[in-house]
C-alpha cells in the first residue's frame, strides 16, 4: 500500500450493527478517508448512512466495487467474506475481515494491534479480525505472558448485540412485555433458543460434538494463534446474558511460577489498551456500562486464587461492538496506512 494523504475505504455490511460502528469509529478516530463506499446485500441497498455530516447511499455489493479501494472493512458474515474478500484482494485492496471465514487460515494473520501487530507483515491482502470475546481476553493476557502463562480458565458473559440487531430488538421487545412473551429468541435466521429477558443461557453459537460451542472453541484456537502459543491450555465457558452492549469475562490465569495479585496489577497498569479499575472497597470494578462506547479493555477484581499460589483471577470487560469488532478493525487499518511506503 502506498502512502497517501487520504484513502479510498469500503465498508461491506455497512447497515449492520458492526458496520455502523465501523463508520462511527472511522469518523471518531479521524481515519484519513478520501472516498467512502458503503456496500451491503441487495435487501439493504438504497438506505443512506451519515458520515462526517454527509448522507451516503448504500449500494448492493458487486465485484467491481473494490476497484481502486485501498482498505475494505468487512462485516457481512463468513459466506459473503469467502466470496468477496479474495476478489477484493486480487484488485489490490487490503481486506480487514470481521467474520470467522479466515481466522484459522495459516496464511491469514489474526491481529489485535496491542498484542501482535508484527503479524501484519505477513498479510497477503486479507487480515482477520478476531472474535469479540477473544480480543478482550488476549489484550488482558498479553502483558502477563512474561510471567509464563500455563493455563487460562475463562467464563464469558456475552451481550445480545453479539448476535446482531435482530437479537437486540428481540431482547428489548421481551423486556417491554415484562417477560410475558415466552417465544423462542432469534439467534440467526435459522436458529432459535430460549427467551433472553431476565434469563441467563449457557449457549453462545451452536454446540459441537465435543460438548463445547463454536464460540468457546474460538476462544481456545484464536487465543493460541494470536499469542503464538499453540499449546496454551484454555478452558472456556460462554454464557449469554440480557445485556445489550459489553462482554464480561471471569478469567483465572495459572502461571509457571508463584505470583501475586499485585504483580499482575502492576503489569497491567499502563499496558496498551488496558484500563485497570480495581478498588472493590469503593465499588470500583469493571462492568459493561463502564466499557460501553469505548475502545478500551477494563480489568479489575484482580485477586489471588484461594488454593493455588500460581493462579490469579480477574474480571475483564470490553464493548463487543467496538474493541470487540469495529474499533479493532479500524486500529488494524491505521497500522496499515501507518506502515504504507512511498
Amino acid at each position: 500500500m502506498k502512502r497517501k494523504d487520504d484513502y479510498t475505504v469500503a465498508v461491506l455490511g455497512a447497515t449492520g450493527a458492526v458496520g455502523r460502528a465501523m463508520l462511527s469509529t472511522l469518523e471518531r478516530r479521524s481515519f484519513p478517508v478520501g472516498e467512502l463506499r458503503l456496500l451491503a446485500s441487495p435487501k439493504s441497498a438504497g438506505q443512506t448512512l451519515e458520515f462526517r455530516g454527509q448522507k451516503i447511499p448504500v449500494k448492493a455489493v458487486e465485484e467491481s466495487d473494490f476497484e481502486g479501494v485501498d482498505v475494505a472493512l468487512f462485516s457481512a458474515g463468513a459466506s459473503a467474506s469467502q466470496v468477496y474478500a479474495p476478489l477484493a484482494a486480487a484488485r489490490g485492496c487490503v481486506v480487514v475481515d470481521n467474520s470467522s471465514a479466515f481466522r484459522m487460515d495459516p496464511q491469514v494473520p489474526l491481529v489485535v494491534p496491542e498484542v501482535n501487530p508484527e503479524a501484519l507483515a505477513e498479510h497477503k491482502g486479507i487480515i482477520a479480525n478476531p472474535n469479540c470475546s477473544t480480543i478482550q481476553l488476549v489484550v488482558a493476557l498479553k502483558p502477563l505472558t512474561e510471567f509464563g502463562i500455563e493455563h487460562v480458565s475463562v467464563a464469558t458473559y456475552q451481550a445480545v448485540s453479539g448476535m446482531g440487531q435482530k437479537a437486540i430488538n428481540a431482547l428489548q421487545n421481551e423486556i417491554a412485555k415484562q417477560g410475558e412473551d415466552t417465544t423462542l429468541f432469534p439467534v440467526a435466521d435459522s436458529e432459535v433458543h430460549y427467551s433472553m429477558a431476565f434469563n441467563v443461557l449457557p449457549q453462545c453459537d451452536v454446540f459441537l460434538d465435543n460438548g463445547y460451542t463454536k464460540e468457546e472453541m474460538k476462544l481456545v484456537l484464536e487465543s493460541q494463534k494470536i499469542l503464538g502459543q499453540p499449546k496454551l491450555r484454555v478452558s472456556p465457558t460462554a454464557v449469554r446474558v440480557p445485556v445489550v452492549y459489553g462482554h464480561s469475562e471471569v478469567v483465572s490465569v495459572r502461571f509457571g511460577q508463584t505470583i501475586t495479585a499485585q504483580q499482575v496489577r502492576s503489569r497491567l497498569q499502563g499496558a496498551p489498551g488496558v484500563v485497570v479499575v480495581d478498588d472493590p472497597k469503593r465499588a470500583l470494578y469493571p462492568h459493561p456500562k463502564m466499557a460501553e462506547g469505548t475502545g478500551d479493555t477494563y480489568v479489575g477484581r484482580i485477586r489471588p486464587d484461594l488454593t493455588d499460589s500460581q493462579t490469579v483471577c480477574m474480571f475483564v470487560v470490553a464493548d463487543n461492538l467496538l474493541k470487540g469488532a469495529a474499533w479493532n478493525a479500524v486500529q488494524i487499518a491505521e497500522l496499515l496506512v501507518g506502515q504504507a511506503g512511498d
